[in-house]
């Protein structure tokens, strides 16, 4: 496994605990990805994406190069757009079958943005960078000999920008013995948001949710709180006049987290793919409150193992449900864990995976 490590994602790699990892040869090249001001001007006057180029550096190329010429692999899978730019450095070194595995649509979500920005001057630039991704991204889903998408709407998406190599659909997959349940930790009435406060998406959504629905929301009960985790948390939003809303920043256990609260709040604006912790959260038996865009990619039925709401009158209606009616959301959270065990289950989507290797390999 050969890694980019970047400073706004940074991981530890002694930290990594995982059989898995213990196994494999890993390489990890880290890389300042931050947006430089200079960098973002002058790459105004060229014809390329500067949310890709970011990611390329030369040492990590020769890096890349070095472990391919002292090693023949079948298949190399390439995680994510940002990856792709070394595409060329492992068509030169290597004969092994090529995959991209999109993780999500990416000029969509900065299309999307755009979209809901009000300054005029960012408005044009996000678009500017949407375009610029559209034709990066366009034009390298040929290059590969599979292509693996994360949902059905990204599979139409990817073949309506001229898709004409193979194409499947490799959802989210979760290994079920690391959620386990345990109710008598779930506290209730409760509501609850987890996500990474970096990715803009996450931090447009709960803004929306805090500034237009919240106020009304913490008025059904005087018990009811509202917990906000994720790693990067803006200070704003520890700053918000709510007796009833908590704010821990970044937590140890996601899980655990989880675990203890019973209603998930994902009001998502934009982007695009599909939203691990919703998975994560349907796995845990949560009621799962979210916006269409949020849940995007999921086979799911509204009403049955998740509730849709894409306004604060639908969300308001939604939370006084479950709120009022506790038998509701458990209900819910019932069916959310069987649809995610079958759409998401690791061994099988792992199998399909394989047999798509060996596929490639064998001809």
């Amino acid at each position: 496994m050969f890694s980019i490590n970047t400073n706004k994602h940074r991981v530890d790699v002694d930290d990594i605990y995982d059989p898995v990892f213990e196994q494999i040869k890993f390489y990890s090249f880290d890389l300042d990805t931050e947006v430089n001001l200079w960098g973002a001007f002058f790459n105004i006057f060229s014809n390329e994406s500067y949310n890709v180029s970011r990611f390329y550096d030369d040492d990590a190329a020769k890096m890349l190069e070095d472990i391919l010429h002292e090693n023949e692999f079948d298949v190399i899978q390439f995680e994510g757009l940002f990856v792709v730019p070394y595409l060329e450095v492992v068509k030169n070194n290597s004969k092994a079958k090529l995959i991209y595995r999109a993780h999500n649509i990416v000029f969509d979500v900065w299309e999307r943005l755009a979209h809901t920005e009000r300054f005029t001057p960012r408005r044009r630039y996000l678009q500017f960078l949407a375009r610029r991704l559209k034709v990066y991204e366009t034009e390298q889903i040929n290059r590969f000999h599979q292509i693996f998408a994360i949902s059905e709407p990204d599979r139409q998406s990817i073949l309506h920008f001229g898709c004409e190599t193979c194409l499947d659909v490799f959802p989210v997959a979760l290994d079920f013995e690391k959620y386990v349940i345990d109710v008598k930790k779930t506290s209730f009435p409760t509501l609850f948001h987890l996500g990474a406060m970096d990715w803009r998406p996450n931090k447009e959504g709960l803004e929306w949710f805090i500034d237009e629905i919240w106020p009304d929301i913490e008025k059904l009960n005087s018990e009811l709180r509202f917990y906000v985790a994720g790693k990067a948390m803006p200070q704003h939003f520890y700053d918000y006049d709510s007796d009833n809303l908590v704010v821990e920043g970044e937590v140890f256990d996601a899980v655990e987290f989880m675990n203890s609260k019973a209603i998930m709040i994902v009001p998502l604006l934009s982007g695009s793919g599909m939203r691990v912790k919703i998975i994560e959260g349907m796995a845990m038996k949560k009621c799962v409150i979210a916006t269409t865009y949020a849940a995007e990619g999921l086979n799911y039925e509204n009403g049955k193992d998740i509730l849709i709401a894409d306004t604060p009158d639908e969300f308001y209606r939604c939370i006084l449900q479950c709120v009022t009616h506790p038998n509701r959301w458990r209900e819910i959270g019932e069916n959310a864990r069987r649809t995610v065990e079958r759409d998401h289950n690791l061994s099988v989507i792992s199998e399909r995976m394989l047999n798509v290797y060996h596929r490639l390999v064998n001809g």
